[in-house]
């Protein structure tokens, strides 16, 4: 009973707690109001909790204080011990060394999914096969949006087994055109365009560049699709991608996205080309991401730099559609894109 009150108050939001607090929390552990002194006081006397001197104590014999101090460092010693116990009962594959660093309340949150995941584990083991994100939180938890929208993505990181257990993204198909005659290179080029009108005037030269494929990247899409590549274009080849996607802060974030999930570099020759036009003033309201403005900076000469620093934070921006239809070809076709 004690340990499950410390737990509770383990699980405390605050430093401090009122007799009133305390009472609610070990009402449910006791009948009479000398049970309920008797469990307050052994928390005292054993240093879980500490009277608040300033607020005196109460009448009542026995007589309590009117508001503790938690002393939550050791309360968790008691958490640490628990995860300890759980760590050597759980499938060994089922890692908790997170937790450590974790408020107990996390780990509380957790552990009744962590214990259906063990009993999966005990009567399966680690799956051969890769199933989708629903299929696989269906098999654990029996919840098929348990992994994709209740958080179970992030416990299944925590304990280290998302990538064990073959978890594939559901999410909708890449869309691309292929260049037959680059398909058996074993070195392939692939051009990812954010938006359908670049895609649609560069589509007819595609079989007039070394490229294999032109993607579609729909927006930010692409940063969730482009995972489906590489089974939609079974092709055994080193593959390297270019990007090419508005100048303007959210253009900058989808490419810096995409770049965490595959290397891809920004189609320099086309954004050099949207730099000698006349910039476009609009979509101020989009938020800048540092990391990744300064990391597409680097691709670019100094003088380049400075002049998209300048031009982003002056409100102004190059929509992909700053390219006619004959100058996106022209580029596309003439640069030598494999040196």
């Amino acid at each position: 009973m004690q340990e499950k009150i410390e737990k509770q108050l383990a699980l405390f939001s605050k430093r401090m707690i009122s007799l009133d607090e305390l009472e609610r929390i070990i009402q449910p552990f006791v009948q009479t109001y000398e049970e309920f002194a008797e469990m307050v006081l052994a928390l005292e006397a054993k240093g879980t909790i500490e009277m608040v001197k300033a607020k005196g104590r109460t009448i009542r014999t026995p007589s309590l204080a009117f508001q503790y101090r938690i002393h939550k460092h050791l309360l968790m010693k008691n958490y640490h011990r628990e995860l300890q116990r759980y760590q050597n009962q759980l499938h060994p594959a089922i890692q908790l060394d997170e937790y450590y660093g974790k408020e107990p309340s996390v780990w509380e949150r957790d552990k009744p999914f962590i214990l259906k995941i063990d009993a999966y584990l005990r009567t399966h083991n680690l799956p051969r096969e890769v199933a989708a994100a629903p299929e696989r939180s269906v098999e654990l938890v029996g919840d098929e949006k348990w992994i994709d929208e209740g958080g179970g993505r992030e416990v299944l990181k925590r304990i280290g087994l998302f990538e064990l257990l073959r978890i594939v993204p559901v999410s909708d198909p890449l869309m691309f055109a292929i260049n037959p005659t680059n398909i058996a290179r074993t070195s392939q080029l692939h051009l990812i365009v954010e938006n359908k009108t670049t895609y649609q005037a560069l589509l007819p030269a595609l079989c007039d560049t070394f490229f294999s494929t032109l993607i579609y990247g729909k927006g930010k899409s692409v940063i969730s699709n482009i995972e489906q590549f590489s089974m939609q274009y079974p092709i055994q080849a080193t593959h390297r991608f270019y990007y090419f996607g508005d100048i303007d802060r959210e253009g900058v974030s989808i490419w810096y996205s995409l770049s965490k999930k595959i290397p891809v570099s920004p189609a320099l020759p086309f954004y050099r080309a949207c730099l000698r036009k006349e910039p476009t003033r609009g979509k101020e309201y989009q938020t800048e991401r540092a990391e990744a403005l300064l990391s597409f900076l680097s691709y670019f000469d100094l003088d380049e730099k400075w002049w998209l620093s300048e031009l982003l934070a002056s409100g102004l921006y190059y929509p992909q559609e700053t390219l006619k239809t004959w100058e996106l070809q022209h580029i596309w076709r003439e640069t030598d894109w494999t040196s």
